[in-house]
């Protein structure tokens, strides 16, 4: 019974280091959680602590269909929760991932298993002899690397990146996860009752009908995994087709928004110009130089020297264009930023980044009566190299957070919450990482870059 056991040990750590290879090709570019390292090292050593339980349970069942599938289906399972364990991800991030790595993974399996099927059909393997495992290993492990290449550059690698995000489609979710339960009752159904079928070795028939129905059902199993790659390829790219419409919404109200802006700033502009102008009138008209009038107009004046000066052009042309809309509406906008070291984010991406960011402050302050809370704090300084980025500002009410980010409490979720997310793409984008948190009624954004990786 050992010796039995033992060998579907081995069976099962190999099914297993074959999934975490795609595991690990599918998660790399996912959020990782905190202690990573550790969580993955102890979540493999309880892995295959619980593999030892389910070789018994094979060695007992496995001869039947619905042990073959309990098998398989319970070794996906607890991988999966290790897999949410070890990433930051949601639920349906993290069964979408697994759902494409163990497509994947029985790809290349059953690729294999038609080659294999065909040459020994063919006798093609008789002649190996005593070096018949050797040989056996050497032509799955190089078939293996080959296909697994294949598939990683041709579309793990593209949609590897695009797999994070909360918004995922729950009926291509389903219907992914239907097609692959399909496969795994398939081929638990082709192991069992072909390996009955065979003679002399496993996979070599006498009746070619018997080696036809197995290539069939292998080319079969081979269809119903593309068809989940697919699915999850098309529910991919409609989440970033569904993202850009909403981005091109947002961007169409942002401009809106900056238009009302600017134009109030243009408007106070004008109204400080009429000032100085009736001033400078009084004067020439022989009117008082008091004090008071002197500095009142020296006051007019004054905001002509609201320029912001951060080092960067895009900050200061931002930063100015919102002091003064402080100005105006009787807010405090304090500022101390080393612009240049940002140099390494795009001009697009970074005025979206600093737009985004003290549009959702002026939204909050706005709200606030009391003077001395309409305040909105900026900082973006260099320390251990690490490029950090700090916003503080009151706001009156309750905010939930959700995945790490504050949620609207407006009713139009897709367009109220999209400017925390595009904040969270972009400094994803740059490998950077945000917080944000709430403290005495004081909303803090925190956003770091290390400069290493950025030079990198």
């Amino acid at each position: 019974m050992g010796e039995v056991v033992s060998v579907y040990l081995k069976i099962i750590i190999e099914f297993l280091a074959e999934l975490y290879i795609f595991y690990g090709l599918v998660g790399f570019k996912l959020e990782r959680s905190k202690y990573f390292i550790l969580k993955l090292f102890l979540g493999l050593a309880a892995v295959l602590a619980v593999a030892f339980g389910v070789a018994y349970f094979y060695w007992l069942f496995g001869n039947t269909v619905w042990g073959r599938i309990i098998v398989y289906l319970f070794l996906f399972g607890i991988t999966t929760l290790h897999f949410r364990l070890c990433f930051n991800e949601n639920y349906k991030t993290v069964l979408f991932c697994c759902l494409l790595a163990y497509a994947a993974q029985n790809i290349v399996y059953k690729l294999f298993l038609i080659l294999w099927c065909t040459g020994e059909q063919l006798g093609l393997f008789d002649s190996w002899g005593s070096l018949f495992e050797l040989y056996y290993r050497l032509l799955y492990y190089t078939f293996f690397i080959a296909v697994t290449a294949g598939l990683y550059f041709l579309l793990i690698r593209r949609q590897s990146k695009r797999l994070s995000n909360s918004q995922i489609n729950n009926r291509m979710l389903a219907i992914a996860f239907s097609v692959l339960l399909i496969t795994v009752v398939l081929c638990s159904c082709e192991d069992i009752y072909f390996a009955e079928l065979s003679e002399l070795k496993e996979n070599r028939y006498s009746v070619y009908e018997y080696f036809a129905l197995r290539q069939t059902g292998n080319a079969l199993s081979v269809v119903c995994c593309a068809v989940v790659l697919l699915l999850i390829v098309k529910s991919v790219e409609e989440r970033d087709l569904k993202r850009e419409v909403e981005y091109l919404q947002y961007t169409v109200r942002q401009s809106e928004r900056q238009y009302e802006i600017s134009k109030d700033t243009i408007d106070m502009i004008n109204i400080k110009c009429h000032d100085i102008k009736y001033k400078l009138g009084s004067f020439v008209n022989g009117g008082e130089y008091s004090a008071s009038a002197v500095d009142d107009l020296r006051k007019s004046i004054s905001i002509y020297d609201s320029k912001i000066e951060t080092g960067n052009k895009i900050l200061d042309v931002l930063f100015t264009e919102k002091s003064l809309y402080c100005e105006q509406n009787g807010i405090s906008f304090s500022c101390m930023a080393d612009g240049e070291k940002l140099a390494f984010i795009s001009d697009g991406d970074l005025y979206c980044l600093f737009g985004n960011i003290l549009d959702n402050a002026l939204e909050a302050v706005n709200s606030i009566s009391e003077k001395e809370r309409r305040i909105i704090n900026i900082v973006i300084k260099v320390k251990n190299g690490m490029l950090i980025i700090q916003e503080e500002n009151y706001f009156d009410g309750q905010l939930d957070f959700k995945d790490g980010l504050p949620q609207t409490i407006k009713d139009d979720k897709n367009y109220h919450g999209f400017g925390m997310r595009s904040i969270k793409m972009i400094v994803h984008k740059y490998d950077g990482e945000l917080t944000a948190s709430v403290a005495d009624d004081i909303f803090h954004l925190n956003i770091i870059f290390s400069l290493d990786a950025v030079k990198n």
